[in-house]
């Protein structure tokens, strides 16, 4: 299962079928992003197509001469716009490619509305989801519950989102969700329901064991994103956050116009595949090699041109040179800056007490590390709201819990009463009350026993000591011990006693950064 592969396959087909010639590429803002994170501009401009627009805009000039490619999500707004693009067209010809299911009386008015005869087709391409890695997708949802309740139009995005990601990777999957959960078993309900209605979409080929749709809620483990991660991609997204792989470095003191904002892509980036998932120690190391590497070459590269053959060996290198020179300064910057905030806001000491709290079970060391950290001026705001959420839910019920001092001690810091407030939400949001699993007890004798030998070694690494609880869970689950009582199946249950090879594991309301080749599907309506 390759998300990025079957997005990007959607956008080859829609350029090969319009053809040879000068094209523009019409989209809106979602079906932007999602082609964005999956091919760059200059591979697209090495397809003949020159131009990017978004349907939405007010000011397009009329372009006879260019043939129109529209990747649109199938809504009621893009499909009045395109009725009315159609009636007044700017394009000689138009190639339109929704990124979901499209209801056949939109089909109609388009239709309809084609009176001078540009539409030379209409298809559905299942892209319609946002490809952060091959095994990761996002739809940008935020705020999808109301208390324990779908919002509405979340849950019908949010079940598009899903279908599509079914759909464009080939899968017709059998659906479990957690018991504890009922938003997760509203969503499984959704998918269940779509999939019945668009039976002949999702008749695939079968497989000797069908493929399995998890459904998560981000509740059940509210601890993984409040700590601090060590991984290069992990921290990039915690620090400086990541929006459909574009990183705003703007606030950076001291940083030169080019860098403002910079693209992390581990399908365009080298160096950032090998090592997004290396912890910061190592990345620190990676880059000193990169820039020995670069160094090594520059000579080469600025010797004197002393001869034609000369020339042309700099001119055959000099874009692979400008590369790398952008790669050198892309990710010295992004580095140094973690650096810079890891160093301003003292999150070793930080992270480490974050790893205390979350794995080891001494409470009086605990409230004692808590609170010697929130008399640092150096902690900030966030950071000591989050330590004070984690001491909550981790001694939610204890004895002797200082929670209230320590919510005294936030007050006297001077800070805003939205992060106070926040502590009680988080509790009650992931608390003991709602979780479905325990989340800090070993759950059998092999877990106790991983734990005290874990104790005796010593940790390796304090600052990554902690496991999700969905590694565990998807452990148990491909071993064939995930329980059907706190994990029932939707519908009858074909996969017991079956050797599991493919999980599609979604979760809503958050995640955490911590956790083969598919055609495109394409359906002719």
């Amino acid at each position: 299962m390759n998300a990025v592969l079957a997005v990007r396959q959607y956008v080859s087909k829609m350029i090969e079928d319009s053809g040879p010639g000068m094209k523009v590429l019409l989209m809106d803002r979602e079906t932007t992003g999602a082609v964005s994170v999956v091919y760059t501009q200059s591979e697209i401009l090495q397809r003949e197509v020159y131009l990017f627009e978004r349907l939405d805009s007010p000011n397009r000039e009329p372009m006879k001469h260019l043939k129109a490619i529209c990747f649109l999500r199938p809504t009621k707004e893009n499909v009045e716009l395109l009725v009315q693009e159609l009636r007044r067209p700017k394009y000689s010809v138009y190639f339109i490619y929704f990124s979901n299911v499209i209801s056949k009386s939109d089909v109609k008015a388009l239709a309809e509305a084609d009176e001078q005869e540009v539409v030379a087709e209409v298809q559905e391409f299942y892209g319609d989801y946002i490809a952060v890695n091959p095994h990761v997708f996002s739809l940008n949802l935020l705020g999808c519950c109301r208390g324990r309740s779908w919002d509405p139009a979340q849950l019908t995005r949010t079940t598009q989102g899903l279908t599509a990601l079914l759909l464009s990777l080939k899968k017709c999957p059998m659906i479990r969700y957690q018991l504890s959960s009922e938003p997760a078993k509203r969503l499984a309900e959704c998918v269940k329901q779509v999939i019945t209605k668009e039976y002949e979409l999702f008749d695939f080929r079968r497989t000797e064991v069908p493929p399995l749709l998890l459904i998560l809620d981000r509740s059940d483990d509210a601890i993984t994103p409040l700590l601090n991660q060590w991984t290069y991609q992990a921290m990039v997204h915690e620090l400086l956050g990541i929006n459909n792989n574009r990183i705003d470095l703007s606030r950076v003191p001291g940083i030169s116009k080019d860098l403002r904002e910079v693209v992390l892509s581990a399908e365009n980036d080298e160096f950032y595949a090998n090592n997004m998932y290396l912890n910061f120690a190592e990345i620190g190391t990676n880059i000193k090699n990169l820039m020995e590497d670069f160094q090594r070459r520059k000579p080469k590269e600025q010797q004197k041109l002393e001869s034609i053959a000369d020339m042309k060996a700099f001119v055959e290198n000099y874009p692979q040179f400008k590369k790398m020179s952008g790669t050198v300064s892309k990710h010295v910057t992004v580095v140094g800056e973690l650096s810079r905030l890891v160093a301003e806001r003292n999150l070793l000491e930080v992270s480490e007490v974050e790893q205390e709290l979350a794995c080891q079970s001494d409470h009086s060391s605990a409230l004692q590390s808590v609170r010697r950290l929130l008399q640092s001026p150096r902690l900030s705001e966030l950071d000591a709201a989050r330590l004070v959420m984690l001491y909550a839910l981790r001694y939610e019920r204890h004895a002797s819990s200082g929670l209230p001092a320590l919510l005294e001690e936030l007050r006297a810091r001077g800070g805003s009463d939205r992060y106070r407030k926040l502590v009680s939400a988080v509790v009650e949001y992931g608390g003991k009350r709602v979780r479905g699993s325990d989340l800090f007890s070993p759950k059998d004798a092999v877990a106790i026993t991983k734990q005290f030998l874990k104790g005796l070694k010593g940790i390796e690494n304090v600052y990554t000591q902690h496991q999700p609880l969905l590694q565990e869970t998807l452990d148990q689950l491909i071993k064939g011990k995930l329980k059907d009582s706190q994990y029932p199946y939707l519908g009858p249950n074909t996969l017991r006693d079956s050797f599991l090879e493919e999980v599609t594991a979604a979760g809503f309301r958050g995640r955490s950064a911590e956790s083969s080749q598919i055609p495109p599907r394409s359906s002719r309506r």
